[in-house]
């Protein structure tokens, strides 16, 4: 048996760069290890599977090569940009159905928005054995780390440690040791580590971040809708900036660079964040055909 596998680049900065997903446009007839298999011979870091729903617009699952995710932020806006490219769906308001619930989908024009939820926050004292830790895993100490700033598990949907330095070169020269972090991200249930700085190179963005997520076979990884929710809710609310659509930067900084972008759109209630929507543009690039 052959798959079709279309690859899309999602959070493109302009026509280039962004984070490439596989996406199957028809799964209905995989199982689970199918799926798995799939995602081992794509070798990306995430592959989304669509398939029908009988409660939102249609079923996305997310592997990558090691496991089943809950929710992928890039191959989601991968997945509606392709259909809508393809004519399967229009505009509007969409939604998906995931091994989490239903989440809301917003198509407007060519940008693709996915759906998070309020954030939980955990804080991490850096100068505590578990922040000691968390530093030292990436190579750093606690003096490089941004003054008055502790790291922040955030979960919006998945969790991520958001790591705060104080400028853009210390995020560029980060040298983690992926087994500590993995180590780590097992310990405390997180997709990985979201390092970042309140420096971005075009101007009037918000923050340029790393991602790290060995735990999940992603050593680095150029774009990640569902780590830029997280930051952008901590930028509002520890670092008070006051903007209610953020701007972060990623990709930029990896060897080589794959300059991504991803819009947070922040909604509140009674002054709180009470959800958001997190998107951005894709393209398709190339598409391969995997045999099972």
């Amino acid at each position: 048996m052959h798959i079709d596998v279309q690859i899309v680049n999602a959070f493109i900065d302009g026509a280039v760069g962004g984070n490439p997903a596989g996406v199957v446009v028809d799964a209905n007839a995989l199982t689970a290890p199918q799926k798995l298999m799939v995602a081992q011979q794509v070798g990306l870091s995430e592959t989304a599977f669509v398939s029908t729903s009988s409660t939102a617009t249609l079923k996305l699952e997310f592997f990558t090569p090691t496991r089943q995710i809950a929710h992928c932020g890039h191959a989601t806006i991968a997945t509606f940009s392709l259909l809508r490219q393809l004519g399967s769906i229009g505009e509007g308001l969409l939604s998906k159905e995931t091994i989490d619930g239903s989440r809301e989908i917003l198509i407007e024009g060519e940008m693709a928005y996915m759906e998070q939820r309020a954030p939980k926050y955990t804080q991490i004292a850096a100068m505590s054995e578990l922040g000691e830790r968390v530093v030292g895993s990436l190579g750093l100490t606690q003096t490089q780390l941004l003054s008055g700033i502790d790291p922040f598990v955030v979960n919006t949907g998945n969790s991520f440690l958001l790591v705060p330095l104080p400028d853009e070169r210390s995020v560029a020269e980060l040298r983690p040791n992926l087994d500590l972090v993995e180590s780590l991200s097992d310990e405390l249930d997180l997709i990985g580590y979201y390092v970042f700085s309140p420096e971005a190179k075009i101007k009037n963005r918000h923050a340029g971040a790393r991602m790290f997520a060995p735990r999940f076979g992603i050593p680095e990884e150029a774009g990640t809708g569902m780590a830029a929710g997280p930051l952008a809710c901590f930028l509002y609310d520890y670092f008070r900036v006051n903007d209610r659509e953020l701007l972060i930067e990623q990709g930029w900084l990896m060897h080589p660079p794959s300059p991504s972008v991803i819009k947070v759109v922040l909604e509140l209630a009674d002054g709180k964040i009470c959800r958001l929507m997190a998107g951005g543009a894709a393209r398709t690039v190339s598409s391969m055909r995997v045999e099972l």
